[in-house]
């Protein structure tokens, strides 16, 4: 029996891929409407997604397959939903990625900022802290957790080990407090007695002394398990906070600005990379401050981890850990320099193309007629310029001809000449550029482009089978709700199902059903979609719930119910940030209190 069932439970992605199918397909026969068929495709994807049994990316593909055979879109018009503008805009701002870690400017940035933040405890957490969230506003969470977490155990490392050596200093050598630390220990003689009356007690002494020293490794190793679990979750967090800061930083924001689009292709570019920004920095950075006092309350002492005054060889020790990374970086490099000035221009790019608050650069000499030039657009050009920039200034094609005749006078033998000229030709071959293709072939996840297609496959098809004005239909009895509470509500639910699902698949699946909902009831469709695209971003609770946790939970030191005690309240806040932002500077921002006009042609009007 038991092996039964593990041979069901090890081949159980097999059954849920044939066996899942037939169990929905009465839906569509006993509704025989393009609503049902459209129905079983989404039910059908949302639990291959849910269950991971196929790759996520082949389940986007299913649209392709499905639709066309139900009779719901024709084949040719399902397949131009899978490369948009939006696609364009995450592989533009993902080769910028690609060419920060491709040439280690992301490590240099941050050691850089903790050389200046320090080593003291409340102080480093909140350095790292700092860091992940700002370099993962525009590089992958993943990579971002992958490069921060071996840092900060380097540096916990080396204040671990300097502590023991202090400790075991003291005991050794402390003549003057060792009665009393012979005491803490009970040693029932006073340490005087000891040693003047009883000259042979050495082995007592030196029994007491082991004693002492393996009580403070333990609270030593105790206090550092703490430590390293606090700054563990605090890397890992910060990577999904500091994610949801930017329109690029993570897929579930472009999913947002992708399924906007395609389902209210009138909103005049209401979500673009400066009105994202806008909103979504001070709620990031809101979390963030709540985040590290929630850490710092369960894994440190907020007394005793600031610490004022002269530092102590521990903190040189660590500081110094720190200091020698950075060295082996050397000098910035041309490369460097030149990526960081890419980097730099297409953020400026970014917020001056459409401000919002006056005319951008781009309405002003291309957009008059129509959204010529948009955000994919500036993505894409700038990411360009890292395949036609060389990497370095080679300068050894000018070396001149006499000074070849000098360097040949002064060799010496056929060979060595030989092989002087060999090298010549090597100096002479061109600097290759910024990135190239192999390096972005093996680090672009491809993976995604498809899995933004397939929602917006999804959205499509829901629209043109009537899918959504159904769902949204069904929805109208939730107009007698508060809008603060429909958001709310619905803020927890998204929070929940991403803890079990990918953050991608749960906004694909939640969005256009919140869109169909949010017009019906004549609520700003951003009023919901937007807290809700964010909290797809806040799975803290499971190690398997994202990749920084998982990786975060790798290294050994944190348990399941570590990572869910923390998460737990983390989700919390974290969904009252979102809605305390979408009520506050949110509502100013996209003037949520009214219907727009570009959500429905009837251009109902309400205050919510």
């Amino acid at each position: 029996m038991a092996l039964a069932l593990r041979w069901l439970w090890v081949n159980r992605n097999y059954f849920i891929i044939f066996i899942t199918p037939f169990l929905i397909l009465p839906l569509p026969l006993v509704i025989p409407t393009p609503e049902a068929r459209c129905g079983f495709a989404i039910i059908l994807m949302a639990l291959y997604w849910c269950t991971e049994c196929m790759p996520l990316a082949v389940t986007a593909l299913l649209p392709v397959i499905l639709f066309p055979l139900m009779g719901i879109m024709e084949s040719g018009k399902v397949c131009v939903e899978y490369l948009k503008d939006t696609n364009m805009l995450f592989i533009g701002g993902l080769l910028v990625a690609i060419a920060v870690e491709h040439w280690n400017l992301h490590k240099r940035i941050a050691l850089s900022v903790l050389l200046v933040v320090g080593v003291r405890p409340a102080l480093l957490m909140m350095g790292f802290m700092i860091v992940t969230a700002f370099l993962s506003m525009w590089i992958s969470n993943t990579a971002t957790t992958a490069m921060m977490l071996p840092i900060s155990q380097a540096v916990l490392e080396q204040l671990s080990a300097t502590e023991a050596d202090a400790d075991e200093k003291e005991i050794r050598g402390g003549r003057d407090n060792q009665a009393f630390e012979l005491a803490e220990v009970s040693i029932k003689q006073p340490i005087d007695n000891i040693t003047e009356d009883k000259p042979n007690n050495k082995p007592d002494v030196e029994e007491a002394i082991n004693v002492l020293s393996e009580r403070r490794r333990k609270e030593r190793e105790a206090k550092y398990l703490r430590l390293f679990k606090g700054m563990s979750l605090s890397v890992c967090y910060s990577a999904s906070i500091g994610g949801t800061a930017t329109l690029t930083g993570t897929t579930p924001n472009l999913i947002l600005k992708g399924q906007m689009d395609d389902i209210f292709p009138e909103n005049n570019d209401v979500i673009n990379f400066a009105s994202w920004f806008g909103f979504a920095f001070p709620n990031m950075v809101l979390m963030l401050a709540l985040s590290w006092f929630w850490l710092q309350f369960m894994y440190l002492a907020l007394k005793k981890s600031f610490g004022c005054g002269s530092k102590n060889e521990g903190d040189k020790d660590a500081y110094r850990v720190m200091k020698n990374e950075y060295k082996k970086l050397g000098k910035m490099s041309f490369a460097e320099v030149a990526v960081l000035v890419i980097f730099v221009i297409l953020v400026i790019l970014w917020f001056t193309r459409e401000p919002g608050f006056m005319p951008g650069w781009a309405t002003e000499l291309f957009n008059q007629d129509g959204q010529y030039v948009t955000d994919g657009t500036v993505a894409i050009f700038m990411s360009t310029l890292f395949f036609v920039i060389p990497s370095q200034l080679n300068c050894s094609c000018l070396v001149s001809a006499n000074d070849e005749q000098d360097e040949e006078a002064e060799g010496v033998e056929e060979e060595g000449e030989k092989q002087d000229k060999k090298d010549k030709k090597k100096k002479l071959k061109s600097s290759p550029t910024l990135l190239n293709w192999k390096v972005v072939h093996e680090r672009m996840p491809w993976n995604i482009v498809l899995l933004l297609g397939g929602g917006f496959a999804l959205a499509k098809g829901s629209e043109v089978s009537g899918l959504s004005k159904w769902l949204g239909e069904s929805l109208a009895p939730l107009k007698s709700i508060p809008p603060f509470a429909i958001s709310l509500i619905l803020c927890f639910l998204v929070g929940t199902f991403t803890e079990c699902s990918s953050n991608t698949a749960t906004t694909t699946l939640f969005l256009p059903i919140l869109a169909s909902m949010a017009t019906t009831i004549g609520l700003h469709p951003l009023y919901v979609m937007l807290p809700c695209t964010i909290s797809a971003s806040l799975a803290f609770m499971l190690p398997v719930a994202t990749p920084p946790n998982a990786i975060a939970f790798s290294y050994g030191n944190l348990k399941v119910l570590d990572m869910a005690k923390a998460g737990f309240m983390l989700n919390i806040i974290g969904i009252l940030s979102i809605n305390l932002g979408i009520n506050t500077w949110g509502k100013a921002m996209f003037n949520l209190g009214t219907f727009p006009s570009w959500a429905n042609a009837t251009n109902v009007t309400s205050t919510p």
